[in-house]
């Protein structure tokens, strides 16, 4: 196995907790889960709504692969946290569902969750894997 490679990028989002924007070993890349935060401005409020939120989140992860040389056709699984599970799930799946080819899906879970840093309705995390 590889030595881990820690990676920070100042496109990403400033981390809300100590973490690495992603760490990689052996081709597989581990995503830390974004959440909605305005990467060009972190004191920014939230946006408002499960759809704009998840619409940041995802925008969020795509700065992250990018930064990796990579894209959401590099991943191969998502972890998704809802903390008002029951009344944002379908929505949340319709914004999610746009960023993919519905052939071109990866595995994924979606849990619902008491609560998640600065209040946010959403937070996902990724693996990808380099070609």
């Amino acid at each position: 196995m590889s030595e881990p490679k820690f990676h920070m990028f100042p496109a990403a989002p400033e981390p809300v907790a100590p973490f690495s924007h992603a760490v990689e070993a052996d081709g597989w890349v581990q995503l830390t889960g974004q959440m909605p935060t305005d990467p060009d401005d972190p004191s920014k409020p939230l946006p408002d709504g499960i759809e704009a939120q998840t619409r940041r989140v995802m925008d969020n992860l795509v700065l992250v692969l990018d930064a990796l040389g990579l894209g959401l056709e590099h991943v191969t699984s998502a972890r998704a946290f809802l903390t008002h599970f029951e009344r944002d799930y379908a929505a949340m799946n319709e914004v999610y569902a746009s960023y993919f080819p519905a052939d071109r899906r990866p595995a994924r879970t979606c849990v619902g969750v008491a609560a998640l840093a600065r209040g946010a309705l959403v937070e996902i995390d990724m693996i990808a894997r380099r070609p």
